[in-house]
């Protein structure tokens, strides 16, 4: 018997070998499969589908607002405006009464709203051996036909640049999820700012994709999601074969999610990250990304740049330069053992 897998993303060797095995050549797909890329682009003549799939399988409470934003964050950071969405709902044996169900779908209806998004259909049951729902979400958007980007349009010398801080999903996350083991050690005040994170600054990045095309040439989006800001910029040098050299002091962490994270014992640049974009663009750029998403109330920081791929990816911290980090899951899983 072969070693089981940890909980949490496949590995990106299994994968890759996976996707290198499986890969079957179509003119009209652009961006297939990959390691560290989220969505797929398809050339439909006149423009070009975006479409991305992703479940929610740690959050319980708002699970169906998390589904919504988390596959349109996928499809804003291709280049595209997220259009019509699809869910399939797994909900427990035993558990799933009518007022769960009809929360879960005023939860996608009013993420739906908000991003001006059509829910197109999809599927839902109760399902035998489940302990909690588990929403799938199906995402598709459009992008003109010189709008798209990708992981892999990362350039050697181009600033990478992160939006808001992190980690605003790991943050509503470890307040809702943990809710009766945090108090006593935080006020309800406090606990009630952090899982409104969910919200206010929220887990989309829509806006702040959005923003940033308009601004300056871009030439590669991520969205750092399950193994946190660590595993988004590996994603990314992965993708596009390059070495990232990142700083340590100048990447924005949420005091909230220091002190939640300190709490429990994880480390917050590995902890799932939904809410923040990670931009590489060229230098010249990187000033007029900045003040407009300044101008549009979105905080944004240089924290590196790319660099020849034999350099590999390090990290500058107090101690010196050291190899970036990695996680083989994401520090957030820990929380459900």
């Amino acid at each position: 018997m072969t070693a089981l897998l940890p909980v949490g993303k496949l590995p990106a060797d299994h994968l890759r070998r996976l996707l290198s095995r499986h890969r079957r050549p179509d003119p009209r797909l652009l961006v297939g499969p990959g390691v560290g890329e989220d969505a797929a682009v398809i050339d439909m003549g006149d423009r070009y589908l975006v479409a991305k799939s992703d479940p929610i399988t740690f959050a319980t409470d708002e699970i169906g607002w998390y589904v919504v934003n988390i596959n349109a964050n996928d499809i804003a950071c291709a280049g595209g405006t997220p259009r019509w969405f699809l869910a399939t709902l797994l909900l427990p044996e035993g558990k799933t009464d009518a007022y769960l169900v009809d929360s879960i779908f005023d939860q996608i209806a009013e993420a739906c709203a908000r991003l001006g998004i059509t829910l197109a259909g999809g599927h839902t049951e109760i399902t035998h051996g489940l302990e909690r729902p588990l929403v799938v979400g199906h995402m598709l958007g459009e992008a003109e036909r010189d709008g798209y980007v990708c992981t892999l349009g990362v350039q050697v010398g181009d600033d990478i640049l992160l939006t808001k801080g992190i980690a605003v999903e790991a943050t509503a996350l470890i307040a809702r999820e943990k809710e009766s083991a945090l108090r006593g050690f935080v006020s309800e005040d406090y606990l009630a700012r952090c899982r409104g994170f969910l919200h206010d600054p929220g887990i989309s990045v829509v806006r702040d994709a959005g923003v940033a095309q308009a601004a300056g040439a871009v030439h590669a989006m991520h969205d750092p999601t399950e193994g946190g800001l660590v595993t988004g910029l590996w994603e990314m040098a992965q993708a596009a074969e390059v070495g990232l050299d990142v700083n340590r002091a100048a990447i924005p962490i949420f005091p909230e999610t220091t002190q939640l994270c300190a709490h429990f014992g994880l480390d917050p640049l590995g902890v799932i990250a939904s809410g923040s974009l990670l931009i590489a663009c060229p230098p010249d750029a990187t000033d007029p990304i900045i003040r407009a998403l300044a101008d549009a109330g979105i905080a944004a920081a240089t924290i590196g740049h790319a660099v020849e791929k034999v350099r590999g990816c390090t990290m500058t911290t107090p101690a010196g330069r050291q190899p970036l980090p990695t996680f083989a899951r994401d520090e957030i899983a820990r929380l459900f053992e």
